[in-house]
């Protein structure tokens, strides 16, 4: 087969991921040198598409990056008034005292926001700035060196058939090459999985976590809406079944952002993290305050949650992980979207440096270094044991104990040291056979709704024509080993609904990918237990379209 033969473009540096880090990093770099030559290449059909966060953003990356921020009309419009904790049971809830959160959990000074509208503007900075800007371009690949360094990525490659050949539209893509190439991917990107992979990224660090995150916005009564109020909740439904809970934040115009969280290292294969959603919808709290509203969109998305101990290297030959690439989340803050706008910051100045002093394609090392030991490493460090502990010893434990060790590394120091997270998500699940069936109650329609029903709210369309991006190792296994051995969990797990068993009368059960459904969220990816499904980009501009997100 003839090699495909692509033309390429130089540039000092190559960003994949239109996202906070991505873009922090564009703009730091013109800023400090105008004359760089920096493109940022989005999978998206638009900045912001594929954008989904909670979000209250904490601003000091935004300070950092661009402190005439407010002058020159970021999207940053509802500064959070009110702070609510509440511990939820089936019928009934108790607040927690705002005194007895430790001073980290506190949100005055942040700004409930679209992440997405917030991107749509930092893009508008950057290209002001004369950073290229590219949606719409997945890169299918990395582009290695002589030495086995990354000299560049793939993108724009379209008109694959569904086999895989070249149809007759076929595209090739382009080779774009930088002197250092920046993965900001998001979550469980498909190419920094694989230079962490390739690279040992991992070596000497802990397992990564993760969590699954969706989210709806709900138009509610303006009689019941509450600028500025932002709550979380834990407790009911997850109760001992996972980890995880709810935030509600009232933005402008009567909207409300509904989300939901569930850790991803739940035992029974059983658990639906998204009928969990919907079922957390009823509790009299949250159904009094949705009734009579309509619900205007819907997405989801994995979080990464190991912290700091998960982090894996941040640098290779020729480029850096930045943001939810390594993973930079504060788990009980629920935050980290500052984190990643501190990363691409930290990555521009390590890398305008050494263009400046006549290097590339080398390893940052200044890179690590400021993000272990600066900011980001501040933060995620006085949060690192609240994940195990949680993940160990579950919901009320972690929260006297985990609460104390907040505490005290207020000031400081941990009576706890480092814990470990033990086993992967996947890894985590457990036989069918040693659990029971849960069941949900069917959605109503008016405040829970069916999957396939809220993903036509995401706006997702993939061209049906080309090759599903959901990649199976062995085909064999979702049959002969996830359904007999786990009762088919990604049927589950997969908050679009993409993957399902088909029963026919006197027929093998089939296993049906329905890629055209697929959100990116990447929990596949990361839950399946025999980790046999591989998440890669599809053509350039597929997937969900979120609006404000």
């Amino acid at each position: 087969m003839a090699e495909t033969t692509r033309e390429t473009m130089e540039y000092d540096v190559v960003i994949v991921g239109a996202g906070p880090a991505g873009l922090s990093a564009a703009i730091r770099l013109k800023q400090l040198d105008a004359d760089l030559e920096v493109v940022v290449l989005e999978k998206g059909s638009e900045v912001g598409a594929h954008i989904l966060s909670g979000a209250v953003l904490d601003p000091s990356g935004l300070d950092a990056l661009i402190p005439d921020w407010k002058e020159k009309g970021a999207p940053l419009n509802v500064p959070v008034e009110k702070d609510n904790f509440y511990m939820m049971g089936e019928a009934g809830h108790i607040r927690i005292p705002n005194m007895a959160m430790p001073p980290l959990m506190n949100n005055h000074g942040n700004y409930i926001v679209s992440m997405g509208n917030v991107c749509r503007w930092m893009a508008e900075q950057a290209e002001e700035l004369g950073v290229e800007i590219f949606p719409g371009m997945a890169c299918s690949e990395l582009v290695f060196g002589e030495n086995g360094e990354v000299k560049g990525v793939v993108a724009g490659e379209f008109g694959k058939s569904a086999d895989g050949s070249e149809g007759p539209g076929y595209e090739p893509g382009m080779e774009l090459h930088g002197k250092y190439v920046f993965l900001s991917e998001g979550v469980r990107g498909s190419l920094s999985k694989q230079v962490i992979a390739k690279y040992n990224l991992t070596d000497g660090h802990d397992v990564q976590k993760y969590g699954l995150g969706m989210k709806e916005i709900w138009e509610i009564d303006p009689a019941k809406h509450k600028q500025g109020t932002v709550t979380h909740t834990m407790g009911w439904p997850l109760g001992g079944n996972a980890g995880g809970g709810s935030f509600i934040y009232h933005l402008e115009n009567n909207q409300v952002y509904v989300g939901f969280v569930v850790h991803l290292n739940y035992k029974n294969p059983h658990m639906f993290p998204y009928m969990e959603f919907q079922r957390f919808k009823h509790h009299p709290m949250v159904a009094d305050l949705l009734k009579g509203g309509k619900r205007v969109a819907y997405g989801a998305r994995a979080i990464t949650e190991g912290g700091y101990q998960s982090m894996p290297k941040l640098t290779f030959p020729g480029g850096a992980l930045l943001g939810c690439s390594a993973g930079m989340v504060n788990v009980p803050r629920i935050k980290g979207n500052h984190n990643a706008m501190l990363s691409g910051i930290a990555a521009a100045e390590a890398a305008a440096a050494a263009i400046k002093d006549g290097r590339q394609s080398d390893e940052l090392a200044d890179y690590e270094v400021a993000v272990r030991e600066g900011d980001i490493g501040a933060d995620l460090k006085k949060v690192r044991n609240v994940k195990p502990l949680w993940s160990k010893f579950g919901l009320l434990t972690s929260l006297a104990v985990g609460g104390m060790d907040m505490w005290t590394n207020t000031f400081g120091f941990s009576l706890l040291g480092t814990l470990k997270h033990g086993k992967s998500d996947a890894d985590a699940t457990e036989e069918a056979s040693k659990h029971k069936v849960i069941d949900y109650p069917k959605p109503d329609g008016k405040l829970s709704f069916d999957r396939l029903t809220n993903v036509s709210f995401s706006f997702t369309n993939h061209e049906e024509s080309q090759p599903a991006h959901l990649q199976l190792t062995d085909p064999s296994v979702p049959v002969d080993v996830n359904l007999a051995k786990y009762a088919g969990p990604s049927a589950r797990y997969c908050p679009a609904g993409v993957y399902e068993f088909v029963h026919e009368e006197g027929q093998d059960s089939r296993f049906v990918i329905n890629f055209q459904n697929c959100v990116h969220c990447k929990t596949c990816d990361i839950k399946d237990p025999s980790q046999n499904i591989t998440w890669t980009v599809p053509q350039g501009g597929d997937g969900p379209n979120y609006p404000n997100m």
